[in-house]
């Protein structure tokens, strides 16, 4: 098979789902001239007889509002979504209901909720469905090559030859377009695995995403639709193996110790998954006719939970951009440049500032360290530092893109 397009989308998770139905809403770029390609193209199904999925994401506001610009949001906030109202963030050294926790509560600053847990399953699910009926191309096959030919890229697969104007790479941390595409990424181990599992607790989540810095690692508890909870445990790589074969009672008891029974006894309801943890940065988004978005492009620590929610934005952005080339080429380095200057100097920021969450707070020892602990407190005494650190998070600061907004 050979086909020519305007824009082949490399990945058929949430980010490349939504970068392809931005360019087609947003950009005015027609949806039978965009291919998603992807290894596998999961069938149309019922959204609502999904089985659940264990990993999760913390959604932004800036996030529901691109999606909702995609068509998406609406099959999304009907399957198990669990909005969250406040966030309680505390060190191993102080209570986690005393007054030295920080607490951020969305009806401080005037919003219902401080974001959305939704199954990563239910985001592919109803993106899927949106492209579907938009008319976006989908194309199952393994990226095997990236060839240049004049005015643009061919994609071969073992059964097919796709031709593009533009390659948008939405294929993860471990990207193939990044790779053929020769543009180098820096990566930096942790040492670490989240665990992830699902949990209930004694008591009741609160609609409250909890967090505590562990001295060791973090440990998050994400509040689920149905009472249960949504556990991101990140530790050393070493414990986090023991983590995962422990027997169920055993596992049992050293979350509730590491949790410091904020929500009394804890009970397994799920398997265990392991996920290693790094740092990743793409020294270029973009060459000529390629353009990388999401996990393809930087990879952030779970911490803060904003590894979808920059890729999302860096979706929104890629579309303003194009929207806004006119008649010009949309593969042309030139224009592309304008998304990477924007989006990489606000996902590097963000890189930055989790890093040093991790360094410093969740994991930290010294002198710096423990003046960095101690301003916890202070943060929570200061209304304009909370709105700030809330609005950040919300994805409600800093340069968002027309779908954000």
């Amino acid at each position: 098979m050979s086909t020519q397009f305007e824009v082949a989308v490399v990945g058929a998770g949430p980010i490349g789902l939504a970068a392809a139905l931005l360019l087609a809403k947003r950009a005015g770029i027609a949806p039978d001239r965009i291919v998603v390609l992807d290894r596998r193209i999961p069938a149309p199904a019922d959204i609502r007889t999904l089985p659940v999925d264990l990993r999760v994401f913390a959604l932004s506001r800036a996030s529901e509002k691109i999606l909702r610009a995609a068509d998406a949001w609406q099959d999304i906030a009907a399957v198990r979504a669990s909005p969250y109202e406040r966030m309680q963030v505390w060190h191993a050294d102080v209570p986690p209901h005393g007054g030295d926790a920080l607490v951020f509560d969305a009806a401080e600053i005037g919003e219902r909720d401080l974001g959305v847990i939704a199954e990563n399953s239910v985001l592919q699910a109803a993106l899927l469905a949106a492209a579907r009926r938009a008319g976006v191309r989908l194309a199952q096959g393994e990226l095997e090559a990236l060839e240049r030919e004049r005015g643009a890229l061919v994609l071969r697969t073992a059964d097919a030859r796709i031709g593009a104007r533009l390659v948008i790479g939405a294929d993860g941390a471990q990207s193939r377009v990044r790779e053929l595409a020769g543009l180098f990424a820096r990566r930096t181990d942790y040492g670490q695995l989240a665990v992830v599992a699902m949990v209930g607790t004694a008591k009741p989540h609160q609609h409250t995403a909890w967090q505590r810095f562990l001295g060791d690692g973090t440990l998050a508890f994400l509040p689920l639709a149905d009472g249960l909870s949504s556990i991101v445990w990140s530790v050393p790589t070493a414990r986090a193996e023991k983590l995962l074969v422990a027997a169920p009672h055993d596992f049992e008891r050293q979350l509730e110790q590491d949790f410091d029974s904020a929500l009394g006894a804890v009970r397994l309801e799920s398997e265990r998954l392991r996920f290693p943890l790094w740092r990743l940065s793409a020294e270029h988004y973009v060459s000529e006719r390629i353009a990388l978005v999401g996990d393809a492009a930087h990879v952030v620590h779970p911490l803060a939970g904003q590894g979808a929610n920059l890729g999302l934005l860096d979706a929104a952005a890629l579309a303003d951009v194009l929207a806004g080339a006119g008649a010009e080429d949309i593969g042309a380095e030139r224009i592309l440049r304008r998304y990477e200057r924007w989006r990489r100097s606000e996902n590097e920021m963000m890189s930055a500032a989790i890093d040093a969450f991790d360094r410093l707070l969740a994991r930290g020892s010294g002198r710096v360290a423990e003046l960095a602990q101690r301003a916890m407190p202070w943060v929570g005494r200061s209304g304009a530092a909370k709105r700030a650190f809330m609005e950040r998070a919300m994805g409600l600061a800093g340069e968002l893109p027309a779908a954000a907004r």
